[in-house]
Formats: C-alpha cells, sequence, structure tokens
C-alpha cells in the first residue's frame, strides 16, 4: 500500500518563490514520500491566515511560511499549534539572527526584491550571450567566461542558461562525428574549456525520447552503437583540449552547475 501523500501548505505574503525553493530541496530528501503541495500566496490578514489553518487541520500536512510581518508570523504560529499542526517558519529566526549580529532592524517589507544592480545587469548579460552563442552559432568563445564541450542531449543549452543565471558568459560547442570542432576552440584558455560526458546507455534512452517526440526516425541517431562511437570521438576531442570532463548521468542541471564553476574557478587560481 503506498505511502499517505503529505500536504505541504506553502503560505508567503508575497509570491511564495524562497518557501517553493526551499519545500523542492526537502522533498528531494524523501524520494519514496509522495507530496501535495497547496500554495497560498499573497496572505496579509489574520483571515488568510485562519483559512490556511482550516484547510490543513486534520491532514497530513505541514505549513511551511515565509511572512515578514511579526504579527501575521505569531498569529499563525499560534493557529498551528492550536490545531495541532506541524509548522516551519523560515524566515523569522534568520532575520533575528540577523538583525541581531548587523545591529540594525531588518527592513520587514513583504516581497522586496534586490536592486538592480551590477551583478544583476551582468546576469542579464550572460543570459542573453548563452542564447547568442548557443551550440556553437555565430563564434563568441573568445568572449565567454565558460566553454562547455560535449555530443548532443548532454543538457548543453540548459546548462549554459543557469550558468548565465548565476552570471557566467557561457558558450557552448557540440561535438558531431566527422565534423571538425571550430579551430578557435583549440586556441581558448584550457582553464575556461570544460568536457561532458554521459553514460551511453543513457543518452540513448534520452534520444530515444527525443525521437518520438519528434516523431522522426533518425536510426542512427538513437543507436547505442553509435552513441558509444560518438562519446569516444568527444573523449579524443577532450583529451586534445587538455579540459577537465564532467560526467552529468545522474546529475540536475544546478549541481552540474556548481561543478562547472567549481572546476573552472580552481583551474583558474592555479593557471
Amino acid at each position: 500500500m503506498p505511502p499517505t501523500p503529505v500536504e505541504l501548505h506553502i503560505v508567503s505574503d508575497a509570491t511564495g518563490e524562497t518557501a517553493t525553493r526551499l519545500v523542492a530541496a526537502l522533498e528531494a530528501q524523501f524520494p519514496e514520500q509522495p507530496f501535495e503541495e497547496v500554495r497560498h500566496p499573497r496572505v496579509e490578514t489574520v483571515d488568510d491566515l485562519r483559512l490556511v489553518v482550516d484547510r490543513a487541520k486534520g491532514r497530513p500536512a505541514v505549513v511551511v511560511y515565509t511572512i515578514v510581518e511579526p504579527a501575521l508570523r505569531d498569529a499563525l504560529r499560534d493557529f498551528c499549534r492550536r490545531a495541532k499542526i506541524h509548522y516551519c517558519d523560515i524566515l523569522g529566526p534568520p532575520l533575528a539572527s540577523i538583525a541581531k549580529v548587523a545591529g540594525q532592524a531588518a527592513k520587514m517589507a513583504p516581497g522586496v526584491r534586490h536592486p538592480l544592480d551590477s551583478a544583476y545587469f551582468r546576469r542579464i548579460a550572460a543570459i542573453e550571450f548563452a542564447v547568442k552563442f548557443d551550440d556553437g552559432i555565430a563564434g563568441g568563445l573568445s568572449g565567454a567566461d565558460i566553454v562547455l564541450v560535449g555530443v548532443s542531449r548532454t543538457s548543453k543549452t540548459p546548462l549554459s542558461m543557469y550558468l548565465g543565471y548565476m552570471g557566467y558568459k557561457t558558450a557552448n560547442v557540440p561535438v558531431v562525428k566527422g565534423i571538425e570542432p571550430p579551430k578557435e576552440l583549440f586556441e581558448l584558455d584550457p582553464a575556461k574549456v570544460v568536457g561532458l560526458t554521459i553514460d551511453a546507455s543513457r543518452l540513448a534512452e534520452i534520444r530515444q525520447e527525443r525521437v518520438r517526440q519528434m516523431r522522426a526516425n533518425p536510426k542512427a541517431y538513437a543507436a547505442l552503437v553509435e552513441i558509444y562511437d560518438e562519446l569516444d570521438h568527444a573523449a579524443a576531442i577532450h583529451r586534445r583540449l587538455g579540459c577537465p570532463v564532467l560526467d552529468i548521468t545522474e546529475q540536475s542541471i544546478e549541481e552540474t552547475a556548481s561543478r562547472v564553476v567549481k572546476v573552472v574557478e580552481e583551474r583558474k587560481r592555479h593557471a
């Protein structure tokens, strides 16, 4: 008999993005447990809080909240205690700790965003760069902070976009059997080049699904024997480049991006 889903009630006086990201990380730690997310954005009054608690009462539920206004936080905590509902205040304790160390009170404004500073515009420029120079289009390798090299369907494009969001201008070069990579690739600073690889069987699964979605029949694209040859060809290119190679088989985009940045930064320091 499958386990009963746990309801995670995400409560916020803004959009709830912060709590939603945390909840996703929490859910990942319980792979066998089903969850049901119930979102309550823009909660602004005590009556709104009562509705949240009434919906969760008597259920296998946890209330996770990011509420800036102290009075509302206190009210929700009291409602949860009376209804015997488990709860988690994400913002309250950290705000109090930072205020104590900083010696100044938090702004206490719901939905406050980071300022449109140089870091923000750097991220926007990096994302635009990733779009412009995706899949080796229009060159751009010399202007990149990071260059990804790998065969088709090794997550080069989404990884480039995510690295752009992190502020790194990222270009990517596809490795295609029978086609020589651009000469410019071999003239780059090796510290910023990272190879990507993947388990052949997993790549075959990904490509077969891609073929089904396209309603096409390019057999060689998804054939395991051909994939082994492609990966061997890519490995030879990686050796020529002298670049580190990351296996993305069981890695999320976020995990791979962190590994890429760590490798590139370490190589730059040692260069």
